[in-house]
């Protein structure tokens, strides 16, 4: 990480390469800062939720959160650090947004620009920046990640393992809780039901797969669907687009 002490400019730009499978520490900052990735998909981990993120969207992480960032595939990488400042206008939690393609030029243009050459117009970049990130649509799409630590092996096991059909019953009794205990204790740290969660897994995980160019029929086969149509079927309810539509439009 940058050895800052405190932001020179109100936005500071910062790119990297990243491998496939590289992944920051958790960490955190005194700044906000936009996570985004003019090419490749990243997955990044924040107040209790997971995000995964192409290069249509951006993670919004205010200052002081905790969080770690990873590339699922070869990236590369653009972070934004914005000042602290009570007038920003921009969400106090972490918020996944859309990005439209003239935040995208900004940002690429920050990056290649040297503020000392022309502070005059590297610090209306910045300002443009700002306007443009306080316009950009919200994405609800993320994955809460409950505290509890029973529920967060069990979720982690899922993760791994999105086409496990084991029920509530077989957990529960790994578990050491009912069922019904689970579900609930289950709902009330995430927000979800354990069926909308599962739902809401397999989807991320089938966007990872799709932007790594595996097959939607082997994605379908290892998220645990009985049929291409099926997983066909979700992910348009979802998404609104089949997954190769998705796909090509990215």
């Amino acid at each position: 990480m940058p050895a800052l002490r405190a932001l020179p400019w109100p936005v500071v730009a910062r790119s990297q390469q990243l491998a496939a499978g590289e992944r920051f520490p958790p960490h955190a900052h005194a700044w906000h800062q936009l996570v985004f990735a003019t090419h490749g998909v990243l997955q990044a981990s924040a107040a209790h939720a997971r995000h995964v993120i192409t290069p249509q969207q951006a993670l919004w992480v205010p200052s002081g959160t905790l969080h770690h960032t990873g590339a699922l595939q070869a990236a590369a990488f653009r972070n934004l650090y914005v000042a602290d400042d009570d007038a920003l206008g921009m969400p106090d939690c972490c918020v996944v947004l859309e990005v439209s393609a003239l935040l995208r030029e900004l940002i690429v243009e920050l990056d290649r620009t040297r503020a000392d050459d022309d502070p005059a117009y590297y610090l209306g970049l910045c300002n443009l920046i700002i306007a443009q990130l306080r316009r950009q649509p919200r994405h609800a799409l993320h994955l809460p990640w409950p505290r509890d630590g029973r529920l967060q092996r069990w979720c982690q096991t899922l993760h791994d393992h999105p086409g496990d059909e084991r029920g509530m019953a077989y957990w529960a009794t790994q578990l050491g809780a009912s069922a019904r205990t689970l579900s609930r204790h289950f709902e009330r740290e995430t927000g979800m039901s354990v069926r909308a969660w599962r739902t809401r897994l397999r989807l991320l995980r089938a966007i990872e797969w799709l932007a790594q160019g595996r097959a939607p029929t082997v994605i379908a086969q290892d998220l645990g669907y009985a049929s291409a149509s099926a997983f066909n079927y979700m992910f348009r309810v979802q998404m609104g687009i089949s997954p190769l539509q998705w796909r090509r439009s990215r």
